[in-house]
């Protein structure tokens, strides 16, 4: 039966005032869940096991803002390969705001050059809420090596190729990767020693196994400050407050170098803007605190907190960044 115009016309109009009506409960449902946000308890994801720096990080902020809240925060901690299988457990949860990730470099940046099958994607499955804190990396070495200064170290590695070495937690970490940064940058040829953690690496270099690592402010500061490592650089633009009179890598002739071990909040991506602004909003509140200020602050972590939008621009930088590290060096996970 073929509709008259007039009657296929309101038809039509019928359909957009369904459209439009549909979209405009839609967005007042997303305003009303912001306004609302939290009405019960938080979980935040911690990719590593209990008692390292993310671990420490998401307590101490979660505490703060339960207080803030007045509802639960509670931390969840799901390990396993370098952060990857709780930052997948995040970016498949419910997009409400109730189960946040604390990201690190190598879930949320190093993770999409490294890994040709990452069930998540880094950039297109998570909203960036903001980022916490950043450290640079610490370039040691032992008594053994006879350089001075980070140039003294080049020229030595360079007469010789091959024979220098530098620790790391495990292939694929930030700390391996920022050692292949290093060779590229320098033009040295050095020989990777990967370890399962940090405290292997760090014993062997006091003991001379190897002769360099790039560490963590929090596992080499004690042993800088014993005298049993020295340190050449950090990797940071700019000289670490901890350690005032270490250059850094760029201002040591090698300009532009720069990697940042960070750690931020993360939502899985289609959570609401009004709860992202709102979760950013308190977050950053609470990194004002005096007491986050000095307790992070004395650790060796600068204090970060940025907006949503300025968290993903970081994020994309780092991805195009460490996805060049990548195939330029050829580097491989364990």
């Amino acid at each position: 039966m073929k509709l008259s115009s007039a009657y296929a016309h309101a038809l039509s109009r019928c359909a957009w005032i369904l459209v439009f009506s549909a979209l405009f409960l839609c967005v007042t449902a997303m305003t009303v869940q912001g306004q609302t946000f939290p009405s019960k308890p938080i979980r935040i994801v911690v990719p590593f096991p209990p008692g390292g720096s993310t671990d420490l990080l998401a307590r101490r902020i979660g505490e703060r803002l339960a207080t803030v809240w007045g509802q639960p925060v509670i931390v969840e901690n799901r390990a396993g390969a370098g952060g990857t299988v709780g930052a997948d457990y995040v970016a498949k949860a419910n997009p409400d705001g109730y189960t946040l990730l604390m990201g690190v470099t190598g879930s949320n940046a190093i993770s999409a050059a490294l890994y040709p099958k990452l069930p998540y994607n880094v950039l297109k499955d998570f909203s960036p809420i903001s980022m916490v804190v950043s450290s640079p990396l610490v370039l040691v070495k032992n008594g053994n090596v006879k350089a001075g200064n980070l140039k003294e170290l080049v020229v030595l590695a360079k007469a010789k190729p091959g024979h220098f070495s530098y620790g790391s937690p495990g292939n694929g970490t930030s700390m391996h990767l920022t050692g292949e940064m290093f060779e590229l940058s320098t033009g040295i040829a050095m020989v990777h020693i990967p370890y399962r953690g940090s405290a292997g690496a760090l014993t062997d270099l006091m003991g001379g196994q190897i002769d360099t690592m790039f560490g963590d402010f929090l596992v080499v500061m004690p042993q800088i400050q014993a005298g049993k490592i020295q340190a050449l650089a950090v990797t940071s633009k700019k000289r670490h407050p901890m350690l005032p009179e270490v250059p850094t890598v760029s201002a040591s002739g090698f300009p532009g170098f720069e990697a940042l071990s960070w750690q931020g909040f993360f939502a899985p991506a289609g959570t609401s803007q009004d709860v992202i602004a709102k979760l950013s909003t308190e977050i950053n509140n609470t990194l004002k605190s005096p007491e986050i200020q000095e307790y992070f602050g004395s650790r060796g972590f600068i204090i970060e907190g940025n907006s949503p939008s300025e968290f993903k621009s970081f994020i994309e930088a780092e991805v195009l960044k460490w996805t060049r590290i990548v195939k330029e060096s050829g580097a491989k996970p364990d």
